[in-house]
């Protein structure tokens, strides 16, 4: 009776945690709504250019947010693209080469990599632009290429754990059958590891897109900027959403320029939610294809 009860509360916390969750999602959504709607606005994207010449790029934009929604976007694939196969690589490596006294010291400073603040993350992106820009002969300045570099260090050992975790997933008979009939450990894991455990390993790539549309530490250190319009290369100058919310909500001049941040706020969720579904379409058609060639 007493085990029957305790399965009953247990529930019953877990239930609550889940209501919890999901009334906290509701009211920060609802009060971003409630704020924000009324500056959804074709004047947010573009500010006063034409959406069409905007688009075509005959037009620059200057006072709305297309820039930035160029930018933190471009932002993310760069950083994810860095970072994908470093950790899906160094994952690997954990979990299938790496001795176990090895493993342990490599495991921890990967958790001590996940710990530190991004804002750390940020000092070390501004101290790589100041020691190549003093020591190579070409000049490197504060760029979206720099920012990519240091938001993929930021959410490189998410990637890695969520690999090594994904492949050690992987059943005993299933990782060691290709192994007894012949194939080589190289084999092993492009034919059979990574297709059984690319599920676990596109989740990874999942928080890592919600961690880099985030970040604002970063990015402020390493090169975006308030008006600098689409970036015109990865050594150049951007914008970003996320830097938009924070100067406009602690810079605003008026209650006008506050909706816009709300409106801001409110176009990230929903740049955030189509990286996400995208991933998720990816996820799901790499994974039926693995399944099918396994």
């Amino acid at each position: 009776m007493s085990s029957r009860l305790a399965q009953r509360v247990l529930m019953a916390c877990c239930w609550a945690a889940a209501l919890l969750l999901i009334g906290a999602v509701a009211a920060v959504l609802g009060f971003l709504l409630l704020k924000g709607a009324g500056a959804l606005t074709p004047e947010l994207i573009f500010g006063e250019a034409e959406p069409l010449a905007a688009l075509s790029g005959r037009a620059q934009v200057f006072d709305g947010i297309l820039p930035a929604i160029v930018g933190t976007t471009a932002l993310v694939l760069l950083a994810v693209g860095i970072a994908l196969p470093v950790g899906i690589a160094a994952g690997v490596y954990f979990a299938v080469y790496a001795p176990a006294g090895l493993r342990r010291v490599l495991s921890l400073l990967t958790d001590v990599l996940a710990s530190i603040p991004s804002i750390v993350v940020g000092l070390f992106g501004l101290t790589l632009v100041i020691l190549m820009h003093k020591h190579l002969s070409a000049r490197v300045y504060p760029s979206l290429l720099i920012s990519g570099v240091a938001l993929a260090c930021l959410v490189l050992p998410y990637i890695i754990r969520t690999t090594e975790v994904a492949i050690e997933g992987v059943d005993q008979e299933t990782r060691l059958t290709a192994l007894a009939l012949g194939a080589s450990r190289l084999q092993n894991i492009f034919k059979v590891l990574l297709p059984r455990s690319l599920s676990g390993i596109l989740s990874g790539c999942i928080l890592a897109i919600g961690r880099c549309a985030e970040d604002t530490a970063v990015i402020m250190l390493t090169g975006v900027v308030a008006s600098v319009g689409l970036p015109g290369s990865l050594l150049g100058r951007y914008e970003a959403v996320p830097f938009f919310i924070y100067y406009t909500s602690s810079q605003y001049a008026d209650q006008h320029e506050l909706m816009q941040g709300y409106g801001a706020a409110i176009v990230l969720l929903a740049i955030c939610s189509w990286l996400f579904l995208l991933a998720w379409i990816i996820k799901g058609r790499l994974a039926g294809l693995a399944f099918r060639r396994v």
